[in-house]
């Protein structure tokens, strides 16, 4: 396992290459990205995650699914750099024959599923989750959620699912960054567009989850309350609702919607270098 120093310098490192990779191909969403980094970089960084870079298939690994697939440009800087594929492939993202599409893909190393159409990660995740537990195994199954995906009933189809199956293998955590391309999420110190998701740690509970509620940004504690994962005595599922911010880790980006979409160019650019250290 890293030090902290060490996950703060790679998280750093994944945002900047995910800025490189966006401004090469003209295409990427940097701010969901960003706001999901530490998260992913504990996960595999951090000893949470069971994996084996030289046999992605392994039986008995640990099965991670981004739900929110439009931030596959967050994972695959990750996964490269473990050993799932060549570093080089991420000079190519989003390019004519790449492997590296905008939205992740099953066919790449180290992802489990297609995502991106928002609403399937956590329903797929109830069903690996069910077959480890039927056939005695032991991995744990974590799915990634955006919070504006919660929008869409399946996930709390899956949820009451999960819950009446007691799936206690499987870690449901929402990037919770109070945006989507509907609006706000929530009211903050602007006002919300859409439906108010409200109190989700509520929410989850009354599905029948064990819920805990973090500092998505924070590795003290996301490890804290990811330490006892697989020693839980609780039958339940876990339901983590990591409170991050969209666009972290560059102050110009941050909490603006209209990046969701757009890659940086020309001052902004050189702004955005400037917040991670670039220049």
């Amino acid at each position: 396992m890293k030090s902290r120093a060490e996950l703060e310098k790679k998280a750093n490192w994944v945002r900047r290459k995910v800025l490189d990779m966006a401004v090469r191909a003209h295409s990427g969403h940097l701010t969901t990205a960003f706001s999901q980094v530490e998260l992913l970089v504990a996960l595999y960084y951090g000893g949470i995650l069971r994996v084996d870079p030289k046999n992605p298939k392994w039986d008995g690994r640990d099965r991670f699914i981004l739900s929110k697939g439009q931030g596959g440009i967050g994972l695959y800087p990750i996964l490269a750099d473990l050993g799932f594929f060549p570093m080089e492939e991420l000079d190519q993202f989003a390019q004519k024959d790449s492997i590296l599409g905008v939205h992740a893909d099953w066919n790449i190393p180290g992802i489990e599923v297609i995502t991106g159409s928002l609403g399937h990660g956590l329903p797929i995740a109830t069903g690996m989750a069910q077959a480890a537990a039927s056939d005695g195994k032991p991995h744990l199954v974590v799915c990634l959620l955006g919070d504006a995906e919660l929008y869409e009933g399946s996930n709390w189809e899956a949820a009451f699912t999960a819950s009446h199956l007691k799936l206690k293998n499987m870690i449901c955590i929402v990037d919770r960054n109070g945006q989507g391309t509907i609006g706000f999420t929530d009211r903050t110190e602007k006002k919300c567009d859409g439906p108010m998701l409200g109190r989700l740690d509520e929410k989850f509970a009354s599905f029948g989850f064990e819920t805990r509620t973090i500092d998505g940004h924070s590795f003290e504690a996301i490890f804290e309350t990811l330490k006892d994962v697989r020693t839980r005595g609780d039958d339940r599922p876990l339901a983590i609702i990591a409170n991050t911010v969209k666009g972290k880790g560059s102050p110009f980006l941050e909490s603006r919607r209209l990046w969701h979409y757009r890659v940086p160019d020309g001052a902004d650019l050189r702004q955005v270098r400037d917040d991670l250290g670039m220049r």
